[in-house]
């Protein structure tokens, strides 16, 4: 059985492609022609239709926890480290419409619970999580859960880039330092 990294990628990517243009109503065999496979090895790597979600909503997840759970900088401040963030942010979500969108919708399929969206996003709000707390015990940040804060912070940025998108000029430096100061504003301990 041929099980090659490069062929479940195309998969996830046929299937990631389809659901955005089609929602969760693509068929099995469209996600084999679009991935370039036969319908049959879809299941060599996936044991059903959701499966192959959970599989793409996955991925998402790791490509995030990838780019943007990255260690500080020796003697960044919390400040520099949270505003870095949410700058990172702001590129990760801008750089690709297609999973921006795919990200929301299936963020808001019933199809994938919200106890397994915790698990499979776990590193990534974990990683949130500890800087903000770390900032907010510092008194960088104010004081209200940290979850809810960087959920806050995150929803923002994806609403209101989804909205930008419906402008065709690229995202200018000053949109993007606008955002993230009304992110970090909004946040920050009052000085």
């Amino acid at each position: 059985m041929d099980l090659a990294p490069d062929k479940r990628e195309r998969i996830l990517a046929a299937a990631a492609k389809l659901i955005v243009q089609n929602g969760l109503h693509c068929s099995m065999s469209a996600i084999a022609d679009e991935a370039g496979v036969a319908t049959g090895s879809l299941y060599n790597y996936f044991s059903s239709k959701e499966d192959l979600v959970r599989g793409v909503y996955s991925r998402i997840a790791e490509t995030m926890t990838e780019r943007l759970s990255v260690p500080a900088e020796p003697g960044m401040s919390h400040a520099a480290r949270i505003q870095h963030y949410i700058a990172d942010y702001i590129d990760f979500v801008w750089e690709d419409a297609l999973r921006a969108r795919l990200f929301d919708y299936l963020d808001n399929t019933p199809l994938i619970t919200e106890d397994e969206a915790k698990a499979i996003f776990g590193p990534f709000v974990d990683h949130a999580s500890v800087m903000l707390e770390e900032a907010r015990r510092a008194g960088a940040v104010i004081d209200m859960p940290v979850r809810l804060m960087a959920s806050f912070v995150r929803g923002a940025i994806r609403n209101t880039l989804k909205r930008r998108r419906t402008d065709p000029r690229p995202l200018t430096e000053h949109e993007r330092s606008q955002i993230a100061s009304m992110c970090w504003q909004s946040i920050a301990a009052p000085q």
